[in-house]
């Protein structure tokens, strides 16, 4: 079951293992892979009393056709908080969507608008989203709260906008179906006062080695990838597995329980391969608005992020691109420079996708299972958010450079791997704490600028 976090979220509970998360997966498996039940429902629209079948929407997966902006997102109306809304762009052609997870007895559907709201609009269920039923239908909405008594069963349910009332879109606070389907558990997660302004923790690593391997894309192939510059796990190679990262866990990052392995095209300059000589900063964020459901990388993830095919254009204009390289006063190039100023170094931020599809630990691409969300949320292709990797690497590398190149191609070519060996509890305490809990964390899980909130894990990186 998906960790929601409505505002009935109560105090931290202690950090659970690894079971509960493996027990998430299955769940989205299920999800991604169950054939659904043909949905039919025969509806009349009413004001209706309340009934005493429980809200099986609220913290469940959701789309939407568009948001107006930040933090108007679809789970903003199912979240339970009346405080929160979904907004969508200014036009009519707009709808919502709510996947209640299984096919589910639905007896009645709330509406609760925000002061845009829809004078037509249908309510709609399907059993794939391709093919939808009309089950209601509004021709005279004033807004404020409407409730719907419907009779039937069905999976998916959607509000389908005709006609705006207003000149902006249309606005919910929440969107509510009433049946007999399950109800999405509501796992503790930090409480806080505080202002939230990251969510985050690093993990950082120092230079571990080079080798023209790739246990990713060319598996058990010694020699058969170019030149790699390795990070974390220092037994990584060809054959390198999630097992043998735990068999071999020696790692150059700064938290010990952190064995993953994390490689990227060397940076060549003056003909030599560069060797980093500082810790490389490792982001572990919240890809999405509501960074209080990221749950922690199920064991055994890997993939790649970046394309080794960019072209300019599509190296700016990437989701993953933050400010592509730097140096000294030189920010957002997309080309490494041909000069930096003595002394600094060459720098290059890039973000991975941080949506998963719940069920597969890899693809054929090492991509496919992966997603960047989309207006702050994750699709429902990929509902699983999970932490957002973000590498800074720096090279000493400064001056001319116009002979500094990646043996991976052109200068957009950038990309890196990722094979996940933290230790379960370890990484959950870290995500809970300090991504849950909206804070800036160094590799402790300890914010410097909040030491009232303490820390996720010891002096030793232990668990308290």
């Amino acid at each position: 079951m998906l960790r929601t976090t409505s505002a009935a979220a109560a105090a931290a509970a202690p950090t659970p293992g690894a079971g509960r998360f493996r027990a998430a997966r299955a769940g989205f498996a299920a999800i991604a892979a169950g054939a659904l039940v043909a949905t039919t429902l025969a509806v009349t629209a009413s004001t209706a009393d309340a009934a005493d079948d429980a809200n099986i929407s609220q913290g469940k997966l959701t789309d939407s056709s568009s948001t107006e902006g930040g933090y108007t997102g679809s789970r903003y109306a199912v979240d339970g908080d009346m405080g929160t809304r979904w907004a969508s762009q200014f036009s009519d052609d707009q709808w919502l969507r709510v996947d209640l997870g299984s096919t589910s007895e639905i007896d009645r559907v709330d509406l609760a608008w925000e002061g845009a709201y829809g004078k037509k609009f249908e309510i709609q269920v399907s059993d794939d989203t391709q093919s939808w039923t009309t089950i209601a239908t509004v021709n005279d909405g004033t807004g404020g709260n409407q409730s719907l008594d419907v009779d039937g069963t069905g999976r998916y349910v959607q509000m389908k906008g005709i006609e705006r009332g207003t000149g902006y879109g249309y606005s919910l606070y929440e969107f509510q179906v009433f049946g007999d389907g399950d109800v999405a558990e509501d796992n503790d997660v930090p409480v806080f006062d505080d202002p939230v302004t990251h969510r985050e923790f690093q993990a950082n690593c120092e230079f571990s080695h080079f080798e023209f391997d790739d246990p990713i894309v060319f598996p058990g192939e010694d020699g058969r990838s170019h030149l790699h510059t390795f990070l974390g796990n220092e037994s990584t190679d060809e054959n390198t597995t999630i097992q043998s990262l735990f068999d071999n866990p020696s790692t150059t990052c700064t938290n010990p329980n952190d064995h993953s392995a994390y490689w990227y095209p060397t940076l060549y300059n003056d003909g030599q391969p560069v060797e980093p000589n500082i810790h490389q900063t490792i982001y572990y964020k919240s890809g999405i608005e509501d960074f209080r459901s990221v749950q922690p990388f199920p064991e055994g993830l890997r993939f790649i992020a970046g394309d080794m095919m960019a072209t300019p254009a599509s190296f700016e204009n990437a989701p993953g691109a933050v400010e592509g390289y730097e140096c000294g006063s030189i920010s957002k190039s997309w080309s490494i420079p041909d000069y930096c100023d003595p002394g600094s170094q060459l720098n290059i931020r890039y973000q991975a996708p941080s949506c998963w599809n719940g069920v597969d630990l890899d693809s054929p691409n090492h991509k496919s299972h992966m997603a960047y969300p989309v207006n702050g949320e994750c699709p429902l292709t990929h509902p699983v958010p999970v932490p957002m990797i973000e590498f800074k690497i720096a090279w000493p590398a400064s001056g001319d450079l116009t002979d500094a190149y990646l043996v991976s191609g052109s200068d957009q070519s950038w990309h890196y791997d990722f094979m996940n060996g933290w230790e379960p509890e370890i990484l959950d305490a870290l995500v809970r704490h300090c991504i849950n809990g909206g804070l800036q964390c160094n590799p402790q899980g300890y914010d410097l600028y909040k030491p009232h909130r303490g820390s996720a894990l010891t002096a030793d990186f232990e668990l308290p």
